[in-house]
């Protein structure tokens, strides 16, 4: 007897290796995902300029790194006592105007060469709905706490957003044509959208990814989906699986996502080296009663055998070792 649909997943052509590096853009749940890979200790990069939700600004900030277009004064602006930028997260401003301009240029240059890197670039798409400077005309990745009137909401269409993936992946790949794109839409509900409002945001991008993939046009057979939204949906269709504002997954879910994603894009040789890190891990989070105790110590001492031994496997696995 089955309580589930489980979805079929088909395994990937382009599985993931610690040897991969991989990089993570877009919604709040690409950095649920990438803090998974993080906590494995797999080379990834993760929204470095902060959480984008919508696949225009998205494009916007790629188009941006791969050209090496730095940011001026132009492209910022001060509110309520801080430097911002429409194209980035508010998680990015600062006070300082040479200092922000500083960070965000360095930031345009470090990311270039981890696309230049990247095995895998993993994109989520979390809504379809932009809002639009009204003074600029550009879409916005953020609008930063400014007042709403300043501002026009749209719903992009499925050909915008089509357009939007193809220009991702040819930046990328101008660069980096061995890149493997997983494109994934965020199981994040978006209810201030509305709930019809939200479904039709989620219809857009779905359709337009999959509408990408199977063209010719565009030959993207390097790139494949990834069905978070549906597994949160359609699999696990519980608010016991939501978090207490009933609208993101809470971490049960997020755990059996990162399960299928595991099962189905993560090679299976690198398993034991994912136990072995995660026996670390918890290691390392263990809180001793006596830490100057023998045992204690000879705790530490064996935790640290361990981790010399992965790191001989993969020199560019850190961890930081308390109390030795």
């Amino acid at each position: 007897m089955k309580f589930t649909t489980p979805i079929s997943i088909p395994k990937t052509t382009k599985p993931i290796y610690y040897q991969s590096k991989l990089v993570f853009l877009g919604s709040c749940f690409a950095e649920n995902i990438g803090d998974k890979f993080e906590y494995f200790k797999f080379q990834n990069t993760v929204n470095p300029f902060g959480i984008i939700f919508n696949p225009a600004s998205i494009k916007k900030i790629v188009s941006r790194i791969v050209n090496q277009q730095l940011f001026t004064e132009n492209d910022i602006f001060f509110y309520n006592e801080s430097w911002h930028c429409h194209e980035i997260h508010s998680e990015l401003s600062n006070s300082n105007k040479k200092v922000f301009l500083s960070i965000l240029n360095e930031l345009i240059i470090s990311t270039k060469e981890q696309f230049r890197q990247a095995s895998h670039c993993f994109i989520t798409l979390g809504t379809s709905w932009v809002y639009r400077h009204i003074e600029t005309n550009q879409i916005v990745a953020n609008c930063h706490k400014v007042p709403q009137k300043q501002f026009t909401k749209e719903l992009l269409s499925i050909e915008e957003i089509e357009k939007c993936l193809v220009q991702i992946k040819n930046e990328v790949h101008s660069i980096n044509p061995n890149c493997h794109f997983i494109f994934t839409v965020s199981p994040v509900r978006h209810i201030k959208d509305g709930f019809v409002e939200n479904q039709r945001s989620k219809s857009h991008l779905i359709t337009a990814i999959h509408q990408i993939l199977q063209s010719e046009i565009y030959n993207l057979k390097s790139a494949i989906y990834f069905p978070s939204y549906e597994i949160m949906i359609d699999e696990l269709r519980d608010y016991r699986f939501y978090a207490e504002d009933m609208l993101h997954p809470n971490q049960t879910a997020i755990d059996y996502i990162w399960q299928r994603l595991t099962e189905t894009y993560i090679d299976q040789n690198c398993y034991l080296t994912m136990n072995e890190v995660e026996t670390i891990q918890k290691g390392l989070a263990h809180r001793p009663f006596n830490i100057n105790s023998e045992s204690h110590q000879q705790f530490l001492s064996n935790l640290k055998d361990k981790i010399d031994s992965l790191q001989k496997q993969f020199p560019h696995i850190q961890f930081f070792l308390k109390n030795t």
